[in-house]
């Protein structure tokens, strides 16, 4: 019986699950509010880790696609702290099993790896509820309503569609919730040749600079670029305030809040030569799950949002493999299928979660830096 699958988001784990469920011979279409591929900038690196993401891409077909995009020498990582001394780094080895690819790079590769016609772009979510018909109620369809006017009917509705998701409200009434911290993003290009000092502070990988409450964080991306993101915990009216100072005032102002740092690390704030971003992170609850609902279902930041700490990318593709090979084993039973997948990703999920607010304070909490010194030293393989 031929089943009809609706994906919402066109992100990592939505096409994930689309390419592992066409892997099996089984048809999905992803629903993107996204004009096109190139409708925004995709974000920086992501480290891709062999347990997790790697399995994915392995499930996929795609690792040794995967291999020829990764950075050379991306695994690299440093902390200093706000004199500039460099209290820990750590070389690329080839042994750290994180290799860092560029997200936009990632995402393309498991676009072209789906047949013509599975994204459909330009198609933003209005609304979605179960389909009103007597006789279906109960059997787990779907109703989606688009803003462009179409609506889809389907067996199966994914949501992929990221932190505040359309879709989630069919399973949960959790909202995510500011965690208190925003990083502020911003890039340096050509930064060896107009930035040495930034960018040899930097030096080839991940970069950490902090002090309790507030840190500078860079990463190393292809072509000489540095990609910054400031994190301060502060409150959303204080991020709000100096947000709408304009983009001058707010590198200003956010330099100002690291007064006394070393100016090759608050070059990274004052320097910058884009529009400073504004990033408030947010969270779903740690152990966040819902009931199971026919024929209805949650991957990546729609389940489990929470903040940065390199596994949001890995747990939403290792979620859409995960489901795809579910549906793939049970072709004609798909509550067994979905009751499969969410007892193997709750949990996961949570403890992902748990590690993340272990990992923020790490970064910004009252032992920073060296806390996080301590916290690599620990996640060092040994022997």
């Amino acid at each position: 019986m031929t089943r009809t699958i609706a994906i919402v988001g066109a992100g990592l784990g939505g096409l994930m699950l689309a390419r592992v469920l066409h892997v099996h011979g089984i048809a999905a279409t992803v629903y993107e509010a996204e004009a096109s591929p190139s409708a925004r900038t995709q974000g920086g690196m992501l480290d891709i880790h062999d347990d997790a993401g790697q399995v994915a891409l392995k499930a996929a077909r795609l690792h040794e696609d995967f291999v020829r995009l990764v950075h050379p020498g991306g695994e690299a990582a440093r902390v200093l702290d706000p004199t500039g001394s460099v209290l820990l780094d750590m070389p690329d080895d080839g042994q750290g099993g994180r290799p860092e690819v560029r997200r936009g790079e990632l995402r393309q590769l498991l676009l072209d790896a789906l047949p013509a016609g599975t994204v459909r772009w330009g198609h933003k979510v209005a609304s979605v509820a179960p389909v009103a018909s007597v006789a279906l109620l109960g059997q787990g369809q779907h109703l989606v309503s688009f803003t462009n006017g179409t609506t889809v009917q389907t067996d199966l509705l994914v949501g992929a569609d990221g932190a505040w998701s359309k879709v989630r409200p069919l399973l949960s009434d959790a909202v995510p919730a500011y965690v208190g911290t925003t990083f502020i993003e911003t890039y340096l290009t050509d930064a060896d040749t107009h930035h040495p000092a930034s960018a040899a502070a930097v030096g080839g990988g991940s970069f950490f600079a902090m002090s309790p409450g507030q840190g500078i964080f860079a990463h190393r991306e292809p072509d000489g670029v540095l990609h910054t993101y400031v994190a301060l915990r502060r409150s959303l009216d204080w991020v709000r305030d100096v947000e709408a100072s304009g983009s001058e005032a707010v590198r200003a102002r956010v330099a100002a809040e690291f007064n006394g740092w070393d100016a090759a690390l608050t070059a990274l704030i004052t320097d910058g030569e884009t529009v400073p971003v504004f990033r408030p992170l947010h969270a779903l609850p740690s152990g966040h799950r819902w009931t199971r609902v026919p024929g209805v279902t949650l991957l990546g930041d729609a389940a489990h949002l929470m903040a940065p700490a390199g596994d949001g990318a890995n747990l939403a593709m290792v979620d859409g493999a995960e489901l795809g090979e579910a549906i793939a084993a049970h072709p004609d039973d798909l509550e067994a299928a979905l009751g499969a997948y969410e007892a193997a990703m709750f949990p996961r999920s949570a403890k992902a979660a748990a590690g993340s607010i272990e990992v923020l304070d790490h970064c910004l909490g009252d032992g920073a830096p060296q806390s996080l010194v301590d916290f690599f030293n620990q996640m060092r393989p040994t022997g």
